[in-house]
C-alpha cells in the first residue's frame, strides 16, 4: 500500500512539471520552467529522505537482529556453543575467558577466531549434532532475516540449513557411521563443514 502511494505521488510531481513544461512551450513564459523544476526538485527531496529513513531503519533493525541473535544463543543454543569451546584446539577459548575479557582482548579473540582448529575430527561430531539440534533456531533467524530484508544473513541461514539436510540424510543412511568421517573423504563437504561450524 505504502509503495502505491508512493508511486501516486511520484507520477503526480513528474506530471505537474510535465504540465509546466506545456505551458511553457504553448506560451513561451520563462517563468515556467522554473516553476517545472519545483516538482522535481520535491521529488529527488523525497528520494533522499526516503534513503535516509530507509538506512536508518536498516541500522535499527540490524542492531534488534543483533539482540535477538544474542538471546537466541543464549537460551536456545548454548549446547552448541559449549561442544563447540570444547572441541577446540585453537584458538583456546572458554566463556568464562569471554566473559571476563576487555574490549581489546575481545577483538583480538575474533580475530584469532578467524584461523580455527579443532582437536579431532570425532570431536568435531558433537557440534555438527548440535547444529542439527538447533535447526529450528536457524530457521527462525532465517525468517527474520527474511522478514528485516537481510539478504546476507538470509543466505548464510540457507547455507546451515542446507548442511543440516545434508547430515540428517547422511544419518537417516548411514545410522551407525559419524558425518565428520564422511566429510574428511569428500574436500567440498570438508570444506562445507569448516565453513559452517
Amino acid at each position: 500500500m505504502k509503495a502505491k502511494n508512493n508511486i501516486i505521488i511520484y507520477v503526480s510531481l513528474v506530471a505537474a512539471s510535465a504540465i509546466f513544461l506545456i505551458i511553457e512551450h504553448l506560451t513561451h513564459i520563462e517563468f515556467m520552467l522554473h516553476v517545472a523544476a519545483i516538482p522535481l526538485e520535491v521529488l529527488v527531496a523525497v528520494f533522499i529522505v526516503e534513503m535516509y529513513l530507509e538506512n536508518r531503519q536498516k541500522k535499527e533493525r540490524r542492531r534488534q537482529l543483533m539482540h535477538i541473535k544474542s538471546c537466541m544463543f543464549r537460551l536456545e543454543m548454548r549446547n552448541l556453543l559449549i561442544a563447540d569451546f570444547l572441541a577446540l584446539k585453537s584458538p583456546p577459548l572458554t566463556i568464562s575467558k569471554i566473559k571476563g575479557a576487555t574490549l581489546p582482548e575481545l577483538k583480538k579473540m575474533r580475530e584469532d577466531a578467524n584461523k580455527i582448529e579443532y582437536q579431532t575430527l570425532e570431536m568435531m561430531e558433537p557440534v555438527i549434532l548440535e547444529y542439527v539440534n538447533a535447526q529450528s533456531v536457524w530457521r527462525n533467524f532465517m525468517n527474520i532475516a527474511l522478514e528485516y530484508g537481510f539478504e546476507d544473513i538470509f543466505q548464510d541461514m540457507v547455507y546451515i540449513l542446507h548442511f543440516i539436510s545434508d547430515v540428517k540424510t547422511f544419518q537417516e543412511n548411514n545410522p551407525d557411521k559419524m558425518f565428520i568421517h564422511e566429510a574428511a573423504k569428500n574436500e567440498l563437504l570438508m570444506q562445507k563443514v569448516m565453513h559452517t561450524i
